[in-house]
């Protein structure tokens, strides 16, 4: 429950009537812009507390990222190669 004065209940239905709203959506929309910084912060905050706690490219309950994406890129090249090679084209 929120008090307004007459004069903000007037102003809210007529700026709700004027976008096609009711003035319960017309407040949550303005709730929304008007907290749209701290959102972002608090979003921002808990990205960072993430890679604070597991920093990014190390080793996790998934593996060794970057090393899994190494030995990825060197078994697709080899694969590559030896296509060019039955092919006989030279390798690259």
């Amino acid at each position: 429950m929120v008090q307004l004065s007459d004069d903000l209940v007037e102003m809210l239905d007529r700026v709700a009537a004027r976008r096609g709203a009711s003035r319960s959506g017309l407040i949550r929309e303005l709730l929304w812009e008007g907290l749209r910084h701290d959102r972002e912060t608090i979003i921002g905050e808990r990205i960072v507390a993430g890679y604070r706690r597991l920093p990014q490219g190390e080793p996790d309950d998934w593996g060794d990222v970057a090393a899994s994406a190494d030995a990825s890129t060197e078994e697709v090249l080899r694969r590559l190669d030896a296509e060019e090679r039955v092919a006989g084209r030279s390798s690259w």
